[in-house]
């Protein structure tokens, strides 16, 4: 392979998800940093903003943009501005476009739904990803398996707890540090926007319709993470489901099957997503462990992008875990 730098771009630098994303990219050997737009923060040091990159670069935050100067965008706006930008601005041939938001989730306009355990194929001859959400990833990935034997037949019930961080830098009432520190609440039950998204990966597995995804969201008090809880009755023995996820999940770079009881810190830091099985009775448990900044977000997109340009998809993501 070429020594060449992918040049990359990023609309929307100030926000979690693109000082993640800056982490990554500053320390990835094949990529080089074009610009970083930011209207908000115009002229200011990146390190002014994310202050964890402080002796890591010296670049600023530019008001302007140039799209036909980069091979790769990634898009860290708010939802609904990703639609917005591309009304406003061309598309140049050959830029590839890695959208964090949920604005094309729906694979419309010629996107390809960025979830690798699902579709890497597709994502590797793509032009245009939509990254997934991160409550989508945790539990898509929780029962992925599932979905592709068939077995999502029966109802299944979820509870997942996310870190405050899920909710964005702006600070809104129930993501100030008061009101969330020892704090617990349910938010959007069954009725979460990352749904659609989740059904839809899940009936394109299994050939058709899913049963209920009875899901419950929980606010944590905590800055990162999702801890996702599942449970289906199945008579399936707890050898047969791990056979099953093992055999699933044998050549994902990322996605882990734990010989037991997981934990949160395995996977926080970290692209991982790790899942623990158990048996109840009738009961299959599935637990998910994933971090919301990284395999919920920014990991995934620089995953996406490592596949998108030939690359393994490890390439810049071998961090370690928080664990202790």
């Amino acid at each position: 392979m070429s020594e060449k730098k992918i040049r990359v771009g990023i609309i929307g630098g100030a926000g979690y998800t693109a000082g993640e994303l800056l982490r990554l990219l500053i320390n990835h050997p094949n990529a080089e940093i074009a610009w970083v737009h930011s209207t908000s923060n115009a002229g200011a040091p990146i390190a002014s903003v994310h202050e964890g990159l402080i002796g890591d670069t010296d670049l600023a935050f530019s008001e302007n943009y140039d799209l036909a100067a980069v091979d790769a965008v990634f898009l860290c706006s708010a939802h609904g501005k990703s639609r917005e930008f591309w009304q406003e601005n061309k598309q140049p041939d050959g830029l590839r476009i890695i959208d964090l938001a949920q604005d094309f989730r729906d694979e419309s306009e010629g996107y390809v739904y960025g979830l690798p355990e699902a579709w890497q194929q597709r994502i590797e001859g793509a032009q245009k990803v939509a990254n997934p959400g991160c409550f989508a990833t945790a539990l898509q990935l929780s029962l992925l398996p599932l979905a592709n034997a068939g077995m999502l037949a029966t109802p299944v019930q979820i509870t997942a707890v996310t870190g405050s961080t899920g909710a964005g830098v702006k600070p809104a009432a129930t993501t100030h540090f008061s009101w969330r520190n020892d704090n617990l609440s349910v938010y959007k039950a069954f009725e979460h926007q990352h749904l659609k998204e989740i059904r839809a990966t899940l009936e394109k597995l299994q050939g058709g319709p899913v049963d209920e995804l009875n899901f419950v969201p929980v606010r944590g008090d905590f800055p990162r993470g999702i801890f996702a809880i599942s449970h289906i009755d199945t008579d399936m023995t707890l050898e047969d489901a791990r056979k099953l996820y093992e055999d699933y999940y044998r050549d994902a770079a990322f996605t882990h099957v734990a010989p037991g009881a997981i934990d949160l810190k395995q996977a926080v830091n970290t692209n991982k997503a790790i899942i623990g099985l158990e048996k109840h009775g009738r009961k299959l448990l599935i637990t998910c462990a994933i971090d919301n900044l990284l395999k919920g977000a920014s990991g995934q997109a620089v995953q996406n992008f490592n596949l998108m340009f030939g690359l393994p998809q490890t390439t810049g993501l071998k961090l370690k875990p928080s664990a202790f």
